[in-house]
C-alpha cells in the first residue's frame, strides 16, 4: 500500500443541510478511514467541499425567490459547520464557486479541448419559450416510460430509479412555466465516452474484480456491457463555470464535469496553504486515490471522471471507490423534499456533547453492502446498552478503582499478562477491517475490547481481592488500565471526542498504530491518572419520544393538501356533534360597535327568532356589505356579553388567501332556520 493517501468525499449539494443518510453513507466512514490512515503514519489529504453549481441549487433559489449565490452562501456555511461539529477531519473543505476552482476547471476543459478530446454536436434540446431558456434535465418533468410515474425528471425517475433522457419522457413539461417545451437546436461539447470503453474494461473489469465492492463493480460492468455514448460536458445555463471558449456565450461546464475537478482544485488550495505539492497526490503513481461516495454517484466516479482524467493524460486512477448503499429512516426512504430526515445541524443542537453517539450509531448501521435502517429506538439502545453499559462502564470502573485504592497511580502488574494480547488483537483486526472498508466489523472489534475489559474485571474482582491478595488486585488493575488506554487509542478513528477525553483522563498521548500493536504496556506503573470523567450519559425515553414525535409531525404535514392548514383539533364523539344546532339565517341590520374597530353588531333572522350577534369582522366587511346576506349561524351557543352587548350565537366564517374573512353561505337561497348537518 502507498504511503500517500488522496481521500475524497462526495461533494454535498449546497441546496440544503446534510442529514444522517449523507453522514452514514459517505462522510463518517470517510473520516474514520482518513483518521486511521493518519494513525498509520501515511501522508493524508482528506478533501471535500460544497457543490454549488447543480440544478438543485437553481431550483431552490427559484422556490425561495433569491439568487443561487444566496442559496449556496447560506448552505455552505451550515454544511461546513455541521461537519466540523461532528468531527469530520477534512484537511480542506472548500466550494466550487471559489476563484481557484473556476481557474482549475476551466484549465482542465481547455486542455481537453486543445487535445481535441471533445466533439462538437448540434442537437435539439427542450426550450421553454415563456422563460426564454434551455431546460436542464432536472427542469423537465413527465411520465416515466418504465414505471408510469407522472413526476419523473428528465434525467432520472426517482420512483423506479431508471436513468432517463428528456426525450424519453412522456408528456414532458417545463418546471419553470408548466408549459410544454419546444425542441430547439443548440451546440455543445461532448466527451465520447465510447472511446474509453477498452480502457475502462481493462482497468476496472479486469483489474478490480476481486478488490472492489460488488455493488460498484456490478454497476460499472452493467454500464459497460450496455455500451457507452458521448456525453455533453457543457450546458445551456446561466449558473455555473463559464465555458472558456469564445463562441460559448450562455454555456457553462456540465456540473458533473466541474464538480469532481473540485477534488483537484481544493487539493491545490490545501497544498498552497501547507507547502505541499498537489501533484504528488494526483499525478504520482505512488499515491492511492480513494473516492467515498453513495451508490447514486458510481457512474460519475467510475466512468465519467476517470474518462476525463484519462483524456487529460496526467492523472492517476482511483485505487478504490467504496460506494455505500442508502440509509432509511424509521423504515422509510430519507427524503429532503418531504423533510423526512434527521438533520446534522439539528442533532448537534438537540444532543449537545453527544457527537460520538451519532457517529457510533451510524457506523454500526452503515449501509455498506445493502440499504440499512436508522430508528431512534435503536439509537437509544446503542447508547444506553453499548456505549454507557459496556464502554463507559468499563472505563469508569477502572478509573474509580485506581483512585480508590491507589490514589490515581497505576499499580504494578505483569507486563506480559496474556490478557494484554487482546489489545494487539483488537488493533490488528481493526486495521484489517478498515483496509478493506469494513467499518461495521471494525467498530465491533473495538467494542469487543471493551466487552473483554468488563468481563476481565468481573472475573478478577479486584474490589474483593484487595483485602486478602493485594498483589493480585494491583496486577488486575494494571492490566485493566492497559485495556482502558488501548480503548483510548483504538476508538479515536470512530469516536474522536471520546478518545480525546480518555487520553486526558489517563494522561497519555495519541500514538502511532504500529506502536499500539507492538507495545503491550501503554501506561506505566507509577503514572498518575486524572479523575474519571463521564464519557456517555443515558438517553431517556422522553428525549427519544420527542424525536419520534417530530417525525410524526413531519409525516402529518406531508399529508396536507394545503400546507398552510392548521392541525386538526382534538377528536369529538358523534354525540358531541349532534348537540350542535347549525341553521341558515339572514342578516337584517348591521352597525359598528362604538370604540371597537373590529366588531360589528348584527340583527339576524334565524327562522326561529330574530336575535343579536356580535362578530369581529369589521376589518373585512362594511356594515352595508352584510345587510341582506344569507349566512350560517351556530344557534345554540351559550350567550355571552361582548362590549356590554349580549351576543346570542356565532356566524360561520372562513379565511381567504388574502387573509380577509368570508361568510360561509348556502349555494342557493333557502328559507331561514333550515338545519345543517
Amino acid at each position: 500500500m502507498s504511503a500517500r493517501k488522496m481521500i475524497t468525499a462526495a461533494l454535498p449539494y449546497a441546496n440544503g443541510p446534510v442529514h444522517i443518510g449523507h453522514l452514514a453513507g459517505v462522510y463518517i466512514p470517510a473520516d474514520v478511514y482518513a483518521r486511521f490512515q493518519r494513525r498509520l503514519g501515511k501522508e493524508v489529504a482528506f478533501i471535500c467541499g460544497s457543490d454549488e453549481h447543480g440544478i438543485p441549487i437553481t431550483i431552490r433559489a427559484k422556490k425561495e425567490g433569491v439568487t443561487p449565490q444566496d442559496i449556496v452562501d447560506k448552505y455552505h456555511g451550515i454544511i461546513k459547520k455541521s461537519f466540523a461539529d461532528l468531527g469530520i477531519s477534512f484537511d480542506e473543505y472548500s466550494r466550487t464557486t471559489s476563484k481557484k476552482h473556476y481557474e482549475v476547471s476551466q484549465d482542465f476543459f481547455t486542455t481537453l479541448y486543445n487535445k481535441e478530446k471533445f466533439t462538437e454536436e448540434v442537437s435539439e434540446q427542450y426550450f421553454d419559450e415563456q422563460a426564454n431558456e434551455f431546460l436542464a434535465d432536472r427542469y423537465i418533468v413527465g411520465t416515466c416510460p418504465n414505471c408510469g410515474n407522472d413526476n419523473a425528471y428528465g434525467d432520472q425517475c426517482e420512483k423506479c430509479g431508471s436513468t432517463l433522457s428528456p426525450s424519453e419522457l412522456i408528456n414532458p413539461k417545463s418546471m419553470l412555466s408548466g408549459n410544454v417545451p419546444i425542441l430547439k437546436e443548440t451546440k455543445n461539447w461532448y466527451l465520447p465516452l465510447n472511446d474509453y470503453e477498452n480502457f475502462l474494461n481493462e482497468w476496472i473489469i479486469e483489474g478490480h474484480k476481486d478488490d472492489w465492492k460488488p455493488n460498484v463493480y456490478g454497476q460499472v460492468k452493467s454500464w459497460l456491457n450496455d455500451g457507452l455514448k458521448p456525453r455533453a460536458m457543457t450546458r445551456d445555463l446561466n449558473w455555473g463555470v463559464p465555458v472558456p471558449l469564445p463562441d460559448a456565450d450562455g454555456k457553462v461546464l456540465y456540473v458533473w464535469f466541474d464538480a469532481p475537478i473540485g477534488y483537484i482544485s481544493f487539493t491545490q488550495e490545501w497544498a498552497e496553504k501547507n507547502g505541499k505539492n498537489w501533484k504528488d497526490y494526483w499525478q504520482n503513481e505512488e499515491s492511492d486515490l480513494i473516492h467515498f461516495i453513495g451508490k447514486d454517484n458510481i457512474v460519475f466516479h467510475c466512468i465519467i471522471f476517470p474518462a476525463m482524467m484519462k483524456a487529460h493524460g496526467d492523472y492517476i486512477m482511483p485505487k478504490n471507490v467504496p460506494a455505500f448503499e442508502f440509509l432509511n429512516l424509521e423504515n422509510d426512504k430519507i427524503s429532503t423534499s418531504r423533510n423526512w430526515a434527521v438533520w446534522a445541524h439539528e442533532y448537534v443542537e438537540e444532543f449537545p456533547g453527544q457527537q460520538d453517539v451519532l457517529r457510533y450509531a451510524l457506523l454500526s448501521s452503515a449501509p455498506e453492502t445493502k440499504d440499512n435502517n436508522f430508528t431512534w429506538k435503536d439509537f437509544q439502545t446503542k447508547n444506553n446498552s453499548e456505549l454507557v453499559g459496556i464502554f463507559g462502564n468499563f472505563i469508569n470502573r477502572v478509573a474509580v478503582l485506581i483512585h480508590k485504592y491507589y490514589d490515581g497511580v497505576v499499580p504494578a502488574g505483569d507486563e506480559n499478562a496474556v490478557e494484554l494480547n487482546e489489545i494487539t488483537k483488537a488493533a490488528t483486526e481493526i486495521e484489517n477491517f478498515l483496509e478493506n472498508f469494513e467499518f461495521r466489523n471494525a467498530l465491533s472489534a473495538m467494542m469487543n475490547l471493551a466487552r473483554f475489559g468488563n468481563q476481565y474485571l468481573q472475573t478478577e474482582e479486584p474490589w474483593k481481592t484487595i483485602k486478602d491478595n493485594p498483589e493480585k488486585a494491583a496486577s488486575s488493575l494494571f492490566v485493566a488500565a492497559q485495556i482502558a488506554v488501548g480503548l483510548a487509542q483504538v476508538c479515536e478513528p470512530f469516536m474522536p471526542f471520546s478518545a480525546e477525553k480518555l487520553q486526558k483522563m489517563f494522561n497519555v498521548p495519541q500514538i502511532n498504530w504500529e506502536q499500539l500493536k507492538n507495545n503491550k504496556v501503554l501506561i506505566k506503573t507509577g503514572d498518575q491518572i486524572n479523575n474519571a470523567e463521564l464519557l456517555f450519559s443515558k438517553i431517556e425515553d422522553e428525549t427519544i419520544e420527542f424525536q419520534i414525535q417530530k417525525l410524526e409531525n413531519t409525516k402529518a404535514s406531508n399529508k396536507k393538501t394545503n400546507p398552510n392548514a392548521n392541525p386538526m383539533k382534538d377528536e369529538i364523539q358523534f354525540d358531541d356533534f349532534t348537540k350542535i344546532d347549525l341553521r341558515t339565517a339572514t342578516i337584517l341590520t348591521a352597525e359598528k360597535v362604538e370604540k371597537a374597530d373590529k366588531l360589528l353588531k348584527f340583527s339576524v333572522d334565524t327562522g326561529v327568532d330574530v336575535r343579536t350577534v356580535v362578530s369581529g369582522v369589521a376589518e373585512s366587511f362594511t356594515p352595508e356589505e352584510c345587510v341582506g346576506k344569507q349566512v350560517m349561524i351556530l344557534l345554540n351557543l351559550a350567550p355571552r356579553k361582548i362590549r356590554g352587548i349580549e351576543s346570542q350565537g356565532m356566524l360561520l366564517l372562513t379565511t381567504k388567501p388574502d387573509g380577509k374573512l368570508a361568510f360561509v353561505t348556502p349555494d342557493v337561497p333557502v328559507e331561514n332556520g333550515v338545519e345543517i348537518g
